[in-house]
């Protein structure tokens, strides 16, 4: 179809790119430092581009090219708010080093407080907004029983016994081997002789809550 669209004239482009951030449909890209009309069915005719250009490149002309796609337009607008939502860099809400049960201390400042997080160490890699939905605000205890051999009970018991905790959330895995964490964190607040609100949230191998 014959209708109006944009034209760029390179000898007078500068390459300040203007234009690319005044054209609100994405038709428009800077390559080798010159603007293009690189989508012409994302040229909606209207011109936003043309008074954003100090050197008078751009202008109308009437000519064959493919009709304005505003349902692509609208797609590639939405692709690229999905881009750029992932992009963004999630803090850590890792509060305290050492993290580990074993090598964390026993009484210390950071517990003065404190909401403890217990977690088999896993679950930070199945779930996948572990910092934001439980590590914030919490000081963060991860463990594994299988690996590490051990039972954590006594060292949580002095954690809890020892210093101001205000609760304790405990996240596993469905899988078996996380009991044990569990069944420490839960000995632990009962030979602690204090009453601390405190709760299980298990996470399955496939990453989602399911209790």
């Amino acid at each position: 179809m014959v209708r109006k669209i944009i034209k760029i004239d390179e000898e007078k482009c500068n390459g300040c790119g203007l234009c690319a951030n005044a054209c609100n449909e994405g038709a428009i890209e800077m390559i080798n430092g010159k603007a293009k009309l690189v989508r012409e069915n994302f040229c909606d005719g209207f011109g936003d581009c043309l008074p954003a250009c100090p050197t008078g490149a751009i202008t109308f002309e009437e000519r064959e090219a493919p009709a304005y796609d505003e349902k692509a337009v609208q797609q590639a607008k939405r692709q690229s708010q999905i881009v750029q939502e992932s992009s963004v860099p999630v803090m850590s809400q890792l509060r305290q080093w050492p993290c580990q049960i074993k090598l964390l201390p026993i009484q210390a400042p950071l517990y003065d407080g404190a909401k403890l997080l217990v977690a088999a160490d896993c679950t930070a890699y199945a779930y996948a907004n572990m910092h934001e939905d439980f590590m914030k605000g919490k000081i963060t205890l991860i463990g594994c029983p299988k690996l590490d051999s051990v039972d954590y009970s006594e060292k949580l018991t002095e954690i809890i016994k020892n210093n101001d905790i205000k609760s304790v959330s405990i996240v596993r895995m469905e899988v078996p081997c996380c009991g044990g964490l569990q069944r420490a964190a839960e000995n632990a607040l009962k030979a602690s002789g204090k009453f601390i609100p405190w709760q299980v949230v298990t996470i399955s191998r496939d990453g989602k809550i399911i209790d």
